[in-house]
C-alpha cells in the first residue's frame, strides 16, 4: 500500500496494525521473529504524518486490545520524534498519552448482585455447590457502560460522540452481547458446566432470535406480497385499511427479533399475572417498542445538530420582550430540527396491538426449549422439546382474561434473574447539556424522542398541551426545564468510595442491604398435616419469608445500578435531562441515580462547579449538617452550635467513616450527613477557610409546603404564623403544636372518664400526627388518617393491638379537627375547590342538551336517568400561572374490541369518549391545584436563578444551590412566592372557570341530592328553584305531564319482579322525570370564593425560616 503497488491507500488502522506487529514480533521484542517486517518506528511515524493522519486516531485504533501496548507503542513513537527532532509531535504524543489513560484504572470493580442456583448445584473445586449467576440486567448494563468507558479513553473530549454511544440502542447491546455468549459456548464446548448452567437462559434467548429473525424474513416478504396483491384487487377495499407491511419494514427484522423477545421477557411477572403476562399489553408494548425504535433511528440517521438554547441575559424573562424572543428562538429551532427529521405520526393503539400481534404470535411458533425429566416407574431420562410461550385464559375479579404464559423453565430461570427492571441504556445521565425542548415531545435526549410531559396515554391532555405549545403559552416551562437539566453535576469521589468498599465486602450498612438475606426460613410445625390452624399459620410465615427475601434482592439489585452507573461516570460532568408530571412537577428523566432519589443517591451526587463558601457559605454548610442530621427545629444560631459542639464527632466521620465512632450512621439522612462532614472537615482544615472551593449542594426547604400555600391563598394570619410565613425568633413546627392541640382534648376527655382517651393520655408525640398533619393539604380523608395514626401507635408498640383501631379512630378524629380549628382558611379553600369540581365535573355542554333534546319525544321527554351519567364528560381543566394547561386525566375507561390472531383482546382507546369520574375530579383538585402551585413557584426561581448566574436544582418544595449563593437564593425563592400569591391566583382560577364552563349547564337533579345540598349550603350557594331551571319548551312540558298521570293504565306497572308500584311511587318518578330535562347554568351556582384573611404576603420577606 505505501508504495503504491495496491490501490488501497494506508489508514489509520492500517499503521496500527503495523505498529502492534513491530511492537509484539520487531527486534526489540522478547518474541521477536526474523524479518518479519522492515519498518522502524522512525520511519512508520514518518508515512503517518506525510499522509497527515491524526496519531490520535492511530493510537486509539481498535487494533489495540489493552491499554498497556497502547502505551508502550506512544512511549517508541516518542522516542522515534525525539530521534527525529520533531518537538511538536512529542508534544501531541505526549497529550494522546494522557487523553489515553483510563481514570478508571485504579478504580475496583463492583462486586455485581449474584444469586445462587439453589435447585441445580454443580461441582467448584471439588466440592456440590449453587452455581452463582449475574442478572441479566445487571450484566446488560455493566456490558453497556464498560462500552461507555472505552469510549472514554478514546474519545476523552469528544463528549457528543460519546453521548450518541450512551443513547445506543438496548436492543443493538442484547443481540451483540447474545451473539457474543453464543460463540463462547461454542468455543468452550458443552463439557464447562458451571459455564452452561450461568448462561442458560442467554442461549435459550439467542436460540429464539435466530429462528424469529428467519421467520420474520419469511413472514414479512409473504404479508407484504399478500398486501400488494389485495390492493389489485377490486374486491377487497376494506382489507386494506390495515396493511401491516409497511409498519413491518420500518425495522430490519434482526431487530424486530429482539424487540419482541426481550418485551416479552421484561414483561413477565407484570399485571398480576405471577406465570405470565395479559396479552393486551404484551401486544400494545411490543408494538409500541418498535415505533420508539423506528423514531429513534430516523433522528440518528439524520444525525441532526441540536440547537443550544440561548444565553439568558441579565434581563427578566418575565418581561413581554424576553418571552417574545424565547418563543421566537423555539418557533425556529423546532422548524429546523422538524425539517430535518423524516416526519412520522402516532401510531394508533390498533396498529401498535396488530404489529405487537403478529411479531409476538411469529415468536410463539419458533420459541422452545429442550426439556428432561426422570421417568419414577422406569428410572430413564426423557427429553423433550416444549414450546418456550402459550397463550390461555384465567379468570381474573370474575372476567375471563388472556394471557401469554412462560413454560415453567422459563419461568423459573426467570424468577432467580428478573427482567422485569431491565435498565434501558437511554435513560442513563447525559455527558451534554440536554437538547432544549423545543415543542411537547422534542427535547432531552437528543437522539430518542422524550415527551415533556409524564401521562398515559390520554389524548385530552396531549391535545391541550400540543394546542398551547402552538400557541407559544408554555415557553416559561420550557426555559425552566432548560435550567433544570442543564446544572452540571459530578459524582462524589469519596462518598462513591465508601459506598463502594461497603457493597464490595458484603456487609449491610445503612441503606446498603447485606449480600446474605439472614431472616432464617420459619420451621414446618410437626403438627403441619393434622392441624389446620398450624398449617395456615405456617404458610403464611413463609409467604412473609418469601416477600421479605425478594423485597431484600430488589433493594441490592436498587443499589446495584447506582453504585454501577456511579462507577462509570466517576471522572465525567454530567447531565439530568427533566421533564413534567400533567400538574408541572419537574422530575429527572434519568430513574435511577439522581438527586430526586434517596438518601444513597443524593449522597454520592455534587455540583459540578465549585465556589468560594465565604463567611455565610461556612455558616450555611453548619447549618445544613444540622438539618440533616436532625436537628432542624432549632434557630440557625442554635444549629450552628449544635455543629459546634460536635465537631470532633464531624471530624471523626469525616477521617474514619467505617472505623471511627459512625456518629454520622445516626443522622435522619446519613449519607448526605457524611458528605458534609468531609466538606467541613476539608473547609476548616485548608489555610482559608472562606476561600475553600466547594461544591456541596445546600438545601432550602419549605415548612410544609402546601399548608404554605394555602395560607398564602387565604390569607390565613394564624395558619401563616404555623407554617413560618410570618417573621419568629425561631422556627414554628406545625407537627407539634397539632400534637399539643390533641394532646390538650386528650387531657380534658380523659379527665371525663372517657376510656379511649385515658387509654392513649401522654402517648400523642408528633411522630403519630406529622403524616396526618402533611397530607390533610392533599386531601387525606378520615379513613387515611386513621390508617396513617394506627400504622405509628404500632410501631410505639405501648398499646395493645387489639386496641390499636379504637385509639387511632379516637385520634384521627380529634386530628383532623384541630387542623380544622388552626388552618380554618386552607379548610374554606379546601372545600371551594373540592365542590367547583364537583360542578364541572357532572355538568354537559349546552350544545350537547340541545342535540339530546331535540330527540325527545312524548315517551322520551327528556335526558334519562340512565343516559344523563354517560353525558358527563367534562374534566376539569386549568391554567397554571405559566401558561401550562392541566388536564385532570380521571376517567371511567372504556374499552375497544381488537381482533388478532392470537384472541380477541380489549383494550383501552384513549381516543374513544368516556364518561368522567366525577368522585375523583372532586377529590384530587384540591392536591393538583397545590401541587400545580408548587411547581410553578419552582420554575420561577429556577428561571430568576438562571438569570442571576445562581447554580439551581430542586426537588419539588427542597430548592439547592451552593453554600456561597444561600442568601441570594432564598430572597429569590421569597420574591417569586410574593410574586406569585400577589397575582390573585384564585380570581384567576374562578375567572377562567367562568370563561371555560360559559355554555355548560347542570342537570337540577344532581343539585338536588342530598349530599349535594349539604355541599352546597357550606360553601355559600343556593341551589335554583324550579322554575328559575332551563325548561323545555312549555307545550313539550304539558305533553310530559299529561304523559304522566293520563289514565288507569299509567298509574300502575309491573316491576321485573312481578310486583305492582303505587299511583304515588309513579308519580313520584314522574317529578324526577320532570327534573331531569332541567338544567341550571354551571357558572350561576359556582360557589364564590372565600373571603380572604389579613395576612399580607409581603411580609413573608422578614420571614427567616419559611424556606430554611
Amino acid at each position: 500500500m505505501e508504495n503504491g503497488t495496491e490501490k488501497v491507500a494506508p489508514a489509520a488502522g492500517t499503521y496500527a496494525t503495523m505498529l502492534l506487529m513491530l511492537h509484539r514480533f520487531g527486534p526489540d521484542s522478547e518474541n521477536s521473529i526474523p524479518h518479519i517486517t522492515e519498518r522502524t518506528y522512525n520511519s512508520l511515524l514518518r508515512c503517518i504524518l506525510d499522509r497527515q493522519i491524526p496519531l490520535a486516531l492511530v493510537v486509539s485504533d481498535k487494533a489495540f486490545l489493552s491499554s498497556e501496548e497502547a502505551s508502550k507503542i506512544v512511549s517508541a513513537l516518542s522516542r522515534a520524534a525525539v530521534e527525529m527532532s520533531l518537538s511538536k509531535v512529542v508534544t501531541e504524543l505526549g497529550q494522546v498519552e494522557l487523553m489515553g489513560s483510563d481514570p478508571l484504572e485504579n478504580v475496583p470493580e463492583v462486586t455485581p448482585v449474584i444469586r445462587h442456583r439453589v435447585r441445580i448445584p454443580i461441582f467448584i473445586d471439588g466440592e456440590l455447590k449453587p452455581a452463582p449467576e449475574i442478572p441479566f440486567n445487571i450484566d446488560n448494563l455493566r456490558k453497556h457502560l464498560s462500552d461507555v468507558a472505552f469510549a472514554r479513553r478514546v474519545l476523552p473530549q469528544d463528549t457528543a460522540a460519546r453521548q450518541k454511544l450512551l443513547e445506543a440502542s438496548v436492543y443493538d447491546v442484547a443481540v451483540q452481547r447474545l451473539r457474543h455468549q453464543e460463540e463462547v459456548m461454542e468455543n468452550l464446548g458443552v463439557s464447562d458446566q458451571h459455564t452452561l448452567l450461568q448462561a442458560q437462559l442467554q442461549q435459550w434467548m439467542y436460540a429464539w432470535h435466530e429462528k424469529l429473525k428467519a421467520r420474520l424474513k419469511t413472514e414479512i416478504a409473504a404479508v407484504i406480497e399478500e398486501e400488494q396483491r389485495l390492493r389489485k384487487s377490486s374486491s377487497a377495499t376494506a382489507s386494506t385499511n390495515a396493511r401491516l407491511g409497511p409498519f413491518l419494514s420500518l425495522l430490519k427484522p434482526e431487530k424486530l427479533s429482539l424487540i419482541t423477545i426481550l418485551e416479552l421477557m421484561r414483561l413477565q411477572g407484570s399485571g398480576g399475572i405471577a406465570e405470565g403476562m395479559k396479552t393486551a399489553r404484551a401486544l400494545l408494548t411490543v408494538g409500541k417498542s418498535v415505533e420508539l425504535e423506528h423514531r429513534a433511528e430516523v433522528c440518528k440517521k439524520n444525525n441532526v445538530q441540536v440547537p443550544m438554547a440561548p444565553a439568558h441575559s441579565r434581563q427578566s424573562l418575565f418581561s413581554r420582550k424576553a418571552y417574545q424572543d424565547l418563543q421566537t428562538w423555539r418557533v425556529t429551532a423546532q422548524h429546523y430540527v422538524e425539517d430535518a427529521v423524516e416526519y412520522s405520526a402516532d401510531w394508533s393503539q390498533v396498529v401498535r396491538a396488530r404489529i405487537g400481534s403478529f411479531l409476538v404470535d411469529c415468536l410463539m411458533d419458533v420459541a422452545t426449549v429442550q426439556r428432561t425429566a426422570v421417568d419414577k416407574r422406569t428410572g430413564e431420562e426423557i427429553e423433550e422439546e416444549q414450546p418456550a410461550f402459550f397463550h390461555s385464559y384465567e379468570y381474573v375479579r370474575g372476567h375471563k382474561l388472556g394471557v401469554i404464559r412462560l413454560n415453567p423453565a422459563v419461568s423459573e430461570r426467570l424468577s432467580r434473574d428478573s427482567l422485569r427492571e431491565t435498565l434501558h441504556p437511554r435513560h442513563l445521565p447525559m455527558l451534554v447539556p440536554p437538547k432544549p425542548w423545543l415543542n411537547h415531545d422534542n427535547g432531552g435526549y437528543l437522539y430518542n424522542k422524550t415527551s415533556v410531559m409524564r401521562f398515559k396515554d390520554t389524548q385530552e391532555q396531549l391535545t391541550y398541551l400540543r394546542h398551547a405549545s402552538q400557541l407559544g403559552h408554555v415557553e416559561l416551562v420550557y426555559a425552566g426545564l432548560d435550567v433544570l437539566g442543564s446544572t452540571p453535576w459530578r459524582i462524589n469521589k469519596a462518598i462513591f468510595d465508601i459506598v463502594l468498599q461497603v457493597w464490595n465486602s458484603g456487609q449491610g450498612l445503612i441503606k446498603i442491604p447485606s449480600v446474605n438475606f439472614d431472616v432464617l426460613e420459619p420451621i414446618k410445625p410437626a403438627n403441619y398435616e393434622t392441624d389446620q390452624y398450624a398449617r395456615s399459620k405456617y404458610l403464611n410465615e413463609v409467604r412473609e419469608w418469601q416477600f421479605q427475601r425478594a423485597n431484600a434482592h430488589s433493594d441490592r439489585c436498587n443499589v446495584n445500578y447506582k453504585v454501577e452507573i456511579a462507577r462509570a461516570f466517576l471522572h465525567d460532568v454530567m447531565y439530568l435531562p427533566h421533564n413534567v408530571d400533567f400538574r408541572g412537577r419537574a422530575y429527572p428523566i434519568p430513574p435511577h441515580l439522581n438527586h430526586l432519589g434517596d438518601d444513597l443517591s443524593r449522597g454520592l451526587l455534587t455540583f459540578a462547579e465549585s465556589k468560594p463558601l465565604g463567611q455565610s457559605g461556612l455558616r450555611w454548610l453548619k447549618i445544613h449538617l444540622a438539618n440533616l442530621y436532625g436537628y432542624d427545629k432549632g434557630s440557625f444560631e442554635e444549629r450552628v452550635n449544635f455543629v459546634r459542639e460536635h465537631l470532633d464527632n464531624v471530624y471523626d466521620s469525616a477521617e474514619n467513616p467505617l472505623e471511627g465512632r459512625m456518629w454520622w450512621t445516626k443522622a435522619d439522612d446519613p449519607w448526605q450527613c457524611l458528605a458534609t462532614c468531609m466538606e467541613l472537615r476539608n473547609a476548616l482544615k485548608s489555610e482559608d477557610p472562606e476561600a475553600f472551593l466547594s461544591c456541596l449542594p445546600v438545601h432550602q426547604d419549605g415548612t410544609c409546603n402546601g399548608l404554605q400555600h394555602y395560607a398564602a391563598l387565604g390569607g390565613d394570619g394564624k395558619g401563616a404564623q404555623q407554617v413560618n410565613l410570618s417573621a419568629t425568633d425561631r422556627p414554628s413546627d406545625v407537627y407539634t403544636y397539632v400534637a399539643n392541640m390533641v394532646e390538650r382534648k386528650v387531657a380534658e376527655d380523659a379527665a371525663k372518664g372517657h376510656k379511649v382517651g385515658q387509654l392513649v393520655l401522654g402517648k400523642i408525640s408528633r411522630k403519630v400526627v406529622k403524616q396526618t398533619v402533611m397530607t390533610t393539604v392533599y386531601g387525606v380523608t378520615y379513613v387515611g388518617a386513621r390508617a396513617q395514626i394506627e400504622r405509628q401507635l404500632k410501631d410505639r408498640g405501648d398499646i395493645q393491638i387489639n386496641d390499636c383501631w379504637d385509639a387511632s379512630s379516637y385520634i384521627a378524629k380529634l386530628t383532623m379537627e384541630s387542623i380544622g380549628d388552626l388552618f380554618s382558611g386552607a379548610k374554606g379553600i379546601q372545600d371551594w375547590l373540592t365542590t367547583s369540581a364537583q360542578l364541572i365535573a357532572r355538568s354537559i355542554p349546552k350544545s350537547r342538551i340541545d342535540n339530546l333534546m331535540s330527540h325527545t319525544t312524548s315517551y322520551n321527554p327528556g335526558v334519562s336517568a340512565k343516559r344523563l351519567p354517560k353525558e358527563q364528560m367534562t374534566s376539569v381543566v386549568w391554567t397554571t400561572p405559566l401558561g401550562l394547561p392541566v388536564v385532570q386525566p380521571y376517567r371511567k375507561t372504556k374499552r375497544k374490541q381488537i381482533m388478532t390472531s392470537l384472541q380477541s383482546v380489549y383494550i383501552s382507546d384513549p381516543n374513544l369518549p368516556s364518561e368522567v369520574n366525577a368522585g375523583k375530579q372532586a377529590s384530587a383538585f384540591p392536591p393538583n391545584f397545590i401541587h400545580s402551585l408548587d411547581a410553578t413557584h419552582m420554575m420561577l426561581t429556577a428561571l430568576e436563578c438562571r438569570r442571576t448566574n445562581l447554580t439551581f436544582a430542586s426537588v419539588h418544595d427542597s430548592y439547592w444551590t451552593h453554600a456561597s449563593t444561600i442568601d441570594k437564593m432564598s430572597e429569590i425563592i421569597r420574591e417569586t412566592f410574593i410574586a406569585l400569591h400577589s397575582s390573585e391566583v384564585l380570581s384567576k382560577l374562578h375567572d377562567e372557570f367562568v370563561e371555560r364552563y360559559a355554555d355548560y349547564r347542570i342537570p337540577l337533579a344532581v343539585l338536588r341530592q342530598q349530599t349535594m345540598l349539604k355541599r352546597m349550603k357550606r360553601v355559600g350557594v343556593k341551589v335554583p328553584a324550579l322554575s328559575n331551571a332551563e325548561v323545555l319548551p312549555e307545550d313539550k312540558m304539558a305533553e310530559d305531564e299529561e304523559e304522566a298521570v293520563d289514565d288507569e293504565a299509567s298509574v300502575v306497572s309491573a316491576k321485573p319482579n312481578g310486583k305492582r308500584r303505587s299511583r304515588k311511587a309513579k308519580l313520584s318518578d314522574a317529578k324526577d322525570e320532570v327534573v331531569l330535562h332541567q338544567f341550571v347554568n354551571l357558572v350561576d351556582v359556582l360557589p364564590p370564593i372565600p373571603k380572604k384573611g389579613d395576612f399580607d404576603v409581603q411580609s413573608i420577606k422578614k420571614s427567616l425560616y419559611f424556606f430554611s
